[in-house]
């Protein structure tokens, strides 16, 4: 057997490796951890496209190439073209007919003569009448022959795409043809219509008359998809045009349908397709402003693919509610952009698919949500970008080597020594005994002496009670320090879970309140358009999470631009006063006492200048001993994973 081999051009390469959807993810990323939301990360992605060895066009691409194919068609000419080179040949029909009687000196030319000033100025009219006339010309004849043809391919190309090359030679049989195709295609659809229809129907009738339709329609919604949009075109057309030109051109319309012998099975078809798609815009106007007449097939055909670009650009811009990549109509893309278009929509179909199908989005009560899993993934991605702007040397590791049954294993052993806890390696013990002689040829037994046991080496990692108080108030969207606050949040959180999994770490948000954030909300997590920054309440429930943990190091870091304006009253409630006052300050510096007989040192990291919260965090760090941070946005990431990495280090 031969093989030949060629580049691929049918659609996506069959070779190519699958996008991996943790990439887009991470693409995502970048718009959650800046503070937008998930569905607004994915619409952005699903609009920039996938970056990376596919390069796949996004939807704001394909949307530049509708637009830009929209303006063209606008461009391309005029409406009236039929109508042009139909007054054009009657004309010149008419000229010819003269010019053979004008030598003539009878009564008979100057009879017919007078037939030829009196017509109607109406074209229709005009053609209707001489249909019945007797030319003297063989050149006019042939003309006014050439005229119906015209009219003839151009009515039914407005009506089936391709016709007016197949009835390019008047042939009586060809037209016969299409009479019998109209009329199958009617008793099809009343068929249809009665719940009578077969595939097998379909199946003969397109054997029969294919040819006549190139779209090449599978089924008979197909066709009457395709056949409808053409129909609702052409009224289109009509409805675009002047009142003039409208009634002049039905009137050659109705006519060249009358002469044949299909306006019976032209008014049953466009019956029954608009009661089939009313959905359609039947008759808005919908002008082109070139220069160039257009035929009527062709004028046609450009508001058809004017309709379906509109409604393209439509669903390629996802601005609706509910919008979803699966409401974009693939064959309206392949025929405005063409296959490779339809590829890159079903990848970006395949990414917004996977990732919820791999559980990285949940869609729940029409809303998309990032799970857990994408969570620890966009964690992870914050904390990667943190310690890439760490130094080396500043990164150290904090393990403390120790005995204990509470450390974990290092894959090594070492020999059993009085008092320790360690478990056992099984293996190693026997196989020191077997070297030691210790074996019992008659029973197979092992008979070990204290100095065949080993024990598995482990390391014990101090544990530490972690409370991140992170500021949810206003003025840190205001600041736009918002953003990096949630970064440091996640960053910190996948830290925890990732190196020291024993330390108990709690992330706390206060703005007029305080409450605990769960790690699968921290992306997703807003900020609270309220008024407070409520320390007072957050220094509460971070001492309750410490006290929880009484043997674990205790670990503070507090994130805020902005002086303590809230305190929680008796009753729960929050007590807002701005300037703050001085029971807000009294009773959040008592929580800092508190914190320090915890021997909780708390690091504050100061977004903002302001002279008020300098002044407060000064008053916090002389009662506590903590330290004092004021980072920019950008790196505040940075400043509280390596504050966090020194403190676990010295602990």
């Amino acid at each position: 057997m031969a093989y030949r081999y060629g580049e691929f051009n049918d659609g996506p390469d069959p070779l190519a490796p699958p996008y991996d959807v943790r990439a887009a993810l991470d693409e995502m990323g970048d718009a959650i951890l800046s503070g937008s939301t998930p569905v607004h990360a994915l619409r952005d992605l699903l609009k920039r496209g996938l970056p990376g060895a596919q390069d796949r066009r996004g939807l704001d691409d394909m949307l530049r190439e509708v637009r830009r194919r929209r303006r063209d068609l606008r461009e391309s000419g005029r409406l009236d073209g039929t109508l042009e080179k139909a007054r054009a040949l009657l004309d010149k029909a008419i000229g010819q007919e003269r010019a053979e009687l004008f030598p003539d000196p009878s009564d008979d030319a100057r009879l017919r003569e007078s037939e030829l000033d009196s017509l109607p100025d109406d074209t229709a009219s005009a053609i209707q009448q001489l249909t019945s006339y007797e030319w003297r010309s063989a050149a006019a004849r042939q003309t006014f022959e050439e005229l119906r043809d015209l009219l003839r391919r151009e009515v039914l190309d407005s009506q089936f795409r391709g016709m007016r090359d197949a009835l390019a030679q008047p042939d009586p049989a060809a037209m016969e043809r299409v009479r019998q195709m109209m009329s199958d295609l009617n008793d099809m659809l009343d068929k249809d219509a009665k719940g009578q229809h077969t595939p097998a129907d379909f199946e003969a009738f397109m054997k029969n008359y294919g040819d006549l339709f190139p779209e090449k329609p599978r089924n008979l919604e197909e066709l009457i998809d395709v056949l409808a949009r053409r129909a609702a075109a052409t009224q289109r057309m009509l409805a675009s045009m002047t009142p003039s030109q409208r009634e002049e051109l039905a009137n050659l319309i109705n006519q060249t349908l009358d002469q044949a012998g299909l306006s019976d099975q032209m008014r049953r078809l466009g019956e029954a397709l608009q009661a089939r798609r009313p959905d359609l815009a039947w008759d808005t106007p919908d002008r082109l402003t070139g220069e160039e007449p257009l035929g009527m097939g062709d004028a046609v055909t450009a508001l058809e693919e004017l309709a379906d670009l509109s409604q393209l650009e439509t669903s390629l811009r996802q601005d609706y509610p509910g919008a979803r990549l699966d409401d974009i109509d693939e064959s309206a893309v392949r025929r405005a952009l063409g296959r490779s278009a339809v590829d890159d929509l079903e990848a970006l179909k395949r990414i917004e698919r996977e990732l919820e199908e791999q559980g990285y989005l949940l869609r729940r009560r029409g809303k998309l949500e990032l799970t857990p899993k994408a969570v620890r993934r966009l964690g992870e991605t914050a904390l990667r970008r943190v310690f890439s702007s760490l130094d080396a040397g500043r990164r150290g590791d904090h393990d403390q080597h120790d005995a204990g049954s509470a450390g974990e294993l290092t894959g090594s052993s070492r020999p059993w020594r009085f008092g320790d806890e360690q478990p056992i390696d099984v293996v190693r013990t026997l196989v020191n005994g077997v070297r030691n002689g210790g074996v019992q040829t008659e029973s197979g037994a092992v008979r070990l002496s204290v100095d065949d046991f080993e024990v598995a080496e482990t390391e014990r990692r101090s544990a530490a009670a972690v409370c991140l108080l992170v500021d949810l108030s206003y003025s840190m969207a205001l600041r736009g320090t918002w953003a990096a606050a949630k970064q440091t949040a996640l960053a910190l959180q996948a830290l925890v879970a990732s190196k020291f999994p024993q330390d108990a770490v709690q992330i706390i948000g206060f703005s007029n309140y305080a409450r605990v954030l769960q790690p699968d909300e921290l992306a997703g997590l807003d900020w609270d358009m309220v008024q407070g920054t409520n320390l007072h309440h957050a220094l509460l429930i971070a001492g309750r999470h410490l006290d929880r943990h009484p043997d674990f190091e205790p670990v503070v870091l507090v994130v805020t631009d902005g002086e303590p304006t809230a305190h929680l009253m008796r009753n729960g409630q929050s007590a807002f006063e701005w300037p703050p006052s001085n029971e807000t300050l009294e009773l959040t510096l008592a929580e800092v006492d508190k914190m320090t007989r915890r021997r909780a040192t708390l690091n504050i990291f100061m977004l903002a200048g302001d002279d008020r919260l300098k002044e407060f965090v000064d008053e916090v760090a002389r009662r506590n001993g903590g330290r004092v941070f004021s980072p920019s946005a950008e790196r505040l990431g940075e400043y509280v994973v390596s504050d966090f990495l020194r403190v676990r280090r010295s602990r």
